[in-house]
């Protein structure tokens, strides 16, 4: 994989992916930003939330559950000290379906915790306290 960040100007930068996709990231003004973008350090937590939503939907496809809908809600605490680096984070999801079973969906979000999704495992593995949960709601 490959991407690059150029600083624009400020603490705004534009980031590009290997695949050709871009984003913007800026800063809060108090820090010389101009809030035009995420910040980067919610470009993590948006990247473990697709990460793990992908896993929890290719999973509940496979078993044949009639998945609607699914999103994950990703709260995080970080130290209060520099660097300020999450030290908790808790995603969890609300899984809309047909007859969804219980236990299929408990099986996705464990299977994508502790096999499938890379960023979770190596942010777990770098110290981060990592919980998850799920809801099942209507259709």
């Amino acid at each position: 994989m490959q991407a690059t960040v150029k600083w624009v100007d400020g603490a705004q930068f534009l980031g590009e992916s290997g695949s050709g996709h871009s984003v913007v990231m800026d800063g809060p003004e108090d820090h010389g930003g101009r809030n035009t973008g995420i910040r980067p350090m919610e470009m993590l937590l948006l990247g473990l939330g697709g990460c793990s939503n992908f896993d929890v939907i290719s999973i509940l496809k496979k078993t044949r559950q009639a998945v609607r809908d699914c999103r994950v809600e990703i709260t995080a605490e970080r130290v209060d000290a520099v660097p300020a680096v999450f030290s908790k984070i808790h995603l969890h999801f609300i899984v809309a379906g047909d007859d969804l079973k219980e236990k299929q969906v408990a099986r996705a979000v464990e299977l994508s915790a502790t096999k499938y999704c890379s960023a979770s495992i190596m942010l777990e593995g770098a110290g981060v306290e990592i919980s998850h949960d799920f809801e099942i709601v209507a259709g």
